[in-house]
């Protein structure tokens, strides 16, 4: 169907994985995506994306402090070190938690944004289900091991994506190589942030029951593609896994905008109405991923309601534009009305109901 063939993605020694484009949504690459694992520090995407709409909605700010509590200082595992009775603004703990991927941090932040850490997890969640991460349940803060702690790949690249998308200042956080707390100064623990120019973020993970994780994204040429590759066997091959779905991404497949929410791609015909035509648009913009190949024989089909009669509102659903390459049908998306056509006066109508009949 392409004008070249499309290779099939690399074979990776993981457990599952998955490869997205961050805008469109399309999946590129992907093996068990649906498959429960247990996603270790990988929670702390979902953990600072409820931090980051907390700041947004403005219920806490990153300069207020913090005091950290007996339980966030004991914490196991990855830390920032801070102490118990001491306070730290919460800016400072959120880099803890994104770039040091500090336990402790994520239990100091959990208790202050919903007073208990069994509080956060339930806001945890109820943002999961809200994502549409059907796949997931979340105990802790911190991904520490629990049988009620899962997710999938599939619901990482949801996360992931919204991270990106909803709050892109604190996605930043995700690139800064490292973070000096407590005279103790600790390097990002995603190392692609060294080995490939491309990449900006975004979250390790590891225990013993995981195997070695990484969520990784990359911007090149205006495309972001988010890799998540899980259950590795050393931190040296979630690394190299992760460049390699990231390499097949960029070589062979392309993201372009088809349609800008607003503007007009199309056109129907009004009866009744003061005017003789409606222009017919899409609500928002429009991506789409595909072979490199297959975008010289991308096509849109518009097709349009039989019979359109005054008055039509902005917004109402008129047509439909199917997009194809060849013979294949790549998708569709509904054309609303862009303007409104008030119905004409009875001499119109008339005119419109003869020349109706004819037609």
């Amino acid at each position: 169907m392409w004008a070249a063939p499309l290779p099939a993605p690399p074979q990776l020694s993981a457990t599952s994985y998955l490869l997205v484009d961050q805008v469109s949504g399309e999946t590129l690459a992907a093996k068990e995506p649906d498959k429960r694992v247990e996603p270790a520090s990988l929670t702390k995407i979902m953990t600072a994306y409820l931090v980051a709409a907390e700041l947004e909605r403005g219920s806490v700010t990153l300069e207020e402090p913090v005091i950290v509590s007996a339980e966030a200082q004991a914490a196991p595992g990855s830390r920032m070190f801070i102490e118990a009775g001491k306070t730290v603004p919460l800016g400072e703990l959120l880099r803890g938690l994104i770039i040091q991927s500090g336990n402790d941090a994520s239990v100091a932040l959990a208790e202050h944004v919903a007073a208990s850490e069994a509080g956060f997890v339930d806001m945890m969640n109820r943002m999961a289900d809200t994502l549409g991460m059907s796949g997931t349940s979340y105990a802790n803060a911190s991904g520490l091991p629990h049988p009620d702690h899962y997710t999938t790949a599939r619901d990482l690249a949801l996360v992931a994506r919204a991270m990106i998308r909803d709050f892109p200042d604190v996605y930043a956080l995700y690139s800064e190589p490292e973070f000096r707390f407590n005279d103790i100064t600790q390097k990002n623990r995603n190392r692609l942030l060294w080995l490939d120019e491309r990449v900006d973020g975004m979250k390790t993970g590891h225990t013993e029951a995981a195997g070695y994780c990484l969520v990784a994204s990359a911007e090149r040429d205006g495309m972001r593609l988010i890799s998540i590759v899980l259950g590795t066997a050393s931190d040296k091959t979630r690394v190299a896994e992760s460049q390699r779905l990231l390499n097949y991404g960029y070589r062979f497949f392309r993201t372009e905008r088809i349609y800008a929410a607003g503007e007009p791609v199309g056109e129907a015909r009004v009866w009744m109405g003061r005017e003789d035509s409606v222009r017919l648009g899409v609500e928002e913009d429009l991506w789409m991923t595909l072979p490199r190949d297959a975008f010289d024989s991308l096509e849109s089909r518009i097709e349009v309601s039989d019979y359109i009669r005054a008055p039509t509102r902005i917004g109402e659903e008129l047509g439909r534009s199917v997009l194809v390459a060849g013979d294949e049908v790549l998708g569709e998306v509904p054309l609303l009305a862009l303007q409104k056509v008030d119905e004409g006066g009875i001499f119109l109508r008339m005119r419109h109901s003869i020349m109706r009949y004819f037609h």
